[in-house]
């Protein structure tokens, strides 16, 4: 079985759901009508020799087989090439906490790209739960058909502790792409832009919009990369040891981040900086991106309105990168997950390492090689090389590292 990109069906007038009688077509309810996605066998079930073989009696030796050997099932079955994309509706793109009925078109959206960038196929399921030992337990008792978990849209803090208790329950991959996907694209254009400018990571001083799931995650990554410093702030400001304020989380990211001590406002903190990077949302006045060193780099990721507008950004950053497909340097996480997924599924790895992530990121950057240019750090997601080299380098690493099974 396979899930495959599905046209809209013909018969859409010239309106649609959710929109008045007078108002004029819009070819995204046109593009989503009827959902993304259908089922499509790989076997054909033409006559009754078929169907004895595609089902019954002919399944029963396959059944047998895998219930004495239960790693058969990875050879039989699609379980080693199928993704479960799992949200709990809770932080939808920018639209917050949706519900998991409203979610389900980004979820779709997501496993199509997954076949058609990685070859992986992908099932949404939408739970209609957002207690963290629920989604737990639902997800491990869902496990036994799928070859890894994907974590999409689900609000932080409780991201971090489902995706960690899962990958401690759980022998196949679980990554939460809100989190990784983020900050493995983020690393891989900020090596580039080092490279650009002949600058090492380790010089760099980053400051990091965003204390959310994809803040924290970009903050964590970049640091075991390599970077100088980082300070991430969130609305109240720096995240730093001094703040009696501060979630579990934050407390853990203030041990690690901010060697410079600094705190107050994310506008003072730029002061400076070598590195912007926003994944929150709001605007950052044009002062405060003047105010850094020169040559910054600026990776300003909110949707669909960067925290700064390119315009701005480029008066004084050497290097812009955005959210956004209608500007150059899309920091775009179709770049990852894909290829990400297909390496761990290719080797049966029983899980995702920072390894595997450092992998993904250097193999992305490399994508880029000689063409390296400031609006060039980064590759297209139509880049056919991607996914191919991500996969390669994540599977390598996986073996490298001894998850492998393959």
């Amino acid at each position: 079985m396979a899930a495959e990109i599905v046209n809209p069906r013909s018969d859409s007038s010239t309106t649609d759901a959710g929109q008045g009688s007078e108002e004029p077509f819009d070819p995204a309810f046109a593009l989503h009508r009827g959902g993304k996605m259908a089922v499509q066998a790989t076997v054909p079930v033409r006559d009754k020799d078929d169907l004895s073989l595609a089902y019954t009696p002919g399944v029963a030796k396959v059944c047998t087989a895998i219930a004495e050997q239960p790693e058969l099932v990875n050879d039989y079955t699609w379980k080693s090439n199928v993704v479960a994309v799992v949200t709990d509706g809770t932080a939808v793109l920018g639209l917050g906490d949706i519900g998991p009925e409203a979610s389900l078109p980004v979820m779709e959206g997501k496993a199509i790209l997954f076949k058609q960038f990685g070859g992986v196929d992908a099932v949404p399921l939408a739970l209609d739960c957002t207690d963290v030992d629920e989604i737990i337990e639902t997800v491990v008792r869902l496990a036994p058909s799928f070859g890894g978990v994907n974590l999409e849209d689900i609000s932080a803090p409780r991201c971090f502790e489902i995706e960690r208790r899962l990958q401690e329950r759980l022998d196949i991959p679980v990554f939460h792409d809100d989190q990784h996907g983020t900050a493995i694209v983020t690393l891989a254009a900020l090596r580039n832009a080092a490279r650009l400018t002949g600058r090492e990571l380790g010089e760099l001083r980053a400051v990091i919009s965003g204390a959310g799931a994809a803040g924290v995650a970009i903050a964590k990554f970049l640091l075991a990369a390599g970077l100088g410093d980082v300070a991430v702030a969130d609305r109240k400001g720096v995240v730093s040891r001094d703040r009696d304020d501060l979630t579990d989380v934050k407390r853990e990211l203030a041990e690690i981040t901010n060697k410079a001590g600094l705190s107050g406002s994310l506008e003072s903190a730029l002061a400076g900086a070598d590195v912007f990077i926003g994944v929150s949302g709001g605007t950052v006045a044009e002062a405060a991106v003047a105010s850094m060193a020169p040559g910054a780099f600026v990776f300003a990721m909110a949707n669909p309105e960067p925290e700064v507008h390119p315009d701005i950004a480029h008066k004084y950053a050497s290097v812009v990168a955005t959210g956004r497909s209608d500007y150059p340097n899309q920091i775009n996480n179709v770049l990852a997950f894909p290829g990400i997924f297909a390496g761990a599924l290719q080797v049966r790895a029983s899980r995702i390492t920072e390894g595997m992530k450092i992998a993904a990121a250097t193999a992305l950057a490399d994508v880029v090689g000689e063409d390296l240019r400031a609006d060039y750090v980064i590759p297209s997601p139509f880049d056919e090389r991607v996914a191919p080299a991500v996969s390669a380098a994540v599977a390598a690493a996986a073996r490298a590292e001894g998850v492998a099974r393959r």
